[in-house]
């Protein structure tokens, strides 16, 4: 069995590589109580411990706001931890498998962003995780960088469950409509990584790090985001006292400013990660539904 080290077990994509990844090999899987990834001298401790032939990173520093008082330590986690993990992934010829994001651009191209146009994070967060795959490639390791946007699954924190709560709780919903962007499953980051993991294992080679986009099609504001979560919702049984789809108020960026600047176009150009690997991602929505469907039986269940 292929030994696998996976980071971030406890996350939304994590939880998810878990599942996906199992048939592969025999999983490592640590949180950040097993792992500090601000400190390089465990990261190197456990990587000579488990003697991994993947290493997949799906741990980072996600508090986009926070890290605007916490620079050190977004650092620390999304660019120093990855570099540390190239770093001794290319010594053992390891495939390392990193994700990134949406913001490492600054959102004023017009059409969905490639994965050769430059960067330009506007945020701390942004930054250190260009400074992560920037590591990751100056490594000349073997590695698949995969960026996404927008992730949400039942396990965690994301954009759907702050909906549903504050709909719940019947606050007023005004939602920035200027800023479009694909939601993208986690389930989705998670199969597609064990798809691609399964072809190298059948011979597809990866000599050198590879920089893919990996998001959901059809990409939406986070207005029509949150409108669609409550359409969905009212489908659902056990969330479909929750107010209309019509209720969500679309309002501009400027009208709710926080610490961290967003980028207005976060869509990402996916066509090169499936013409590679023979894809094609599908529409988000069949997903939110699965995931309504999930937290329902949940709140049944009353866990």
């Amino acid at each position: 069995m292929t030994p696998i080290l996976l980071f971030g077990a406890d996350g939304q994509v994590g939880w998810q590589l878990q599942r996906t990844l199992a048939p592969l090999g025999r999983i490592t899987a640590v949180d950040r109580a097993e792992c500090d990834l601000a400190n390089p001298d465990a990261i190197r401790s456990l990587i000579g411990a488990v003697a991994p032939k993947i290493i997949v990173n799906a741990a980072a520093y996600t508090a986009v706001d926070k890290a605007e008082s916490e620079p050190a330590l977004a650092q620390a986690i999304n660019a120093t931890a990855p570099a540390v993990m190239a770093d001794e992934a290319k010594k053992r010829g390891t495939l390392l498998v990193h994700y990134s994001t949406d913001y490492v651009f600054d959102g004023s191209k017009a059409v969905p962003y490639v994965e050769s146009d430059p960067t330009n994070p506007q945020s701390v967060y942004g930054r250190s995780k260009r400074d992560g795959e920037d590591a990751v490639r100056a490594a000349a390791g073997r590695a698949l960088i995969f960026r996404t946007s927008w992730v949400f699954a039942a396990r965690g924190h994301n954009f759907v469950k702050t909906i549903l709560r504050l709909a719940g709780e019947g606050k007023a919903l005004r939602i920035v409509d200027d800023q479009i962007g694909a939601p993208t499953p986690a389930a989705l980051i998670a199969d597609v990584t064990a798809q691609i993991l399964s072809a190298t294992q059948r011979g597809t080679r990866i000599e050198d790090a590879r920089l893919y986009h990996l998001t959901a099609a059809d990409p939406v504001s986070w207005c029509g985001f949150a409108r669609e979560i409550l359409r969905l919702a009212a489908a659902t049984p056990g969330l479909a006292n929750l107010p209309a789809p019509e209720s969500v108020t679309g309002i501009a960026t400027a009208d709710y400013p926080l610490p961290a600047r967003r980028p207005a176009n976060s869509r990402l150009d996916c066509s090169r990660l499936e013409g590679d690997f023979d894809l094609e991602l599908p529409d988000w929505r069949p997903y939110l539904g699965r995931m309504l469907q999930l937290l329902s039986l949940k709140n049944a269940n009353g866990y």
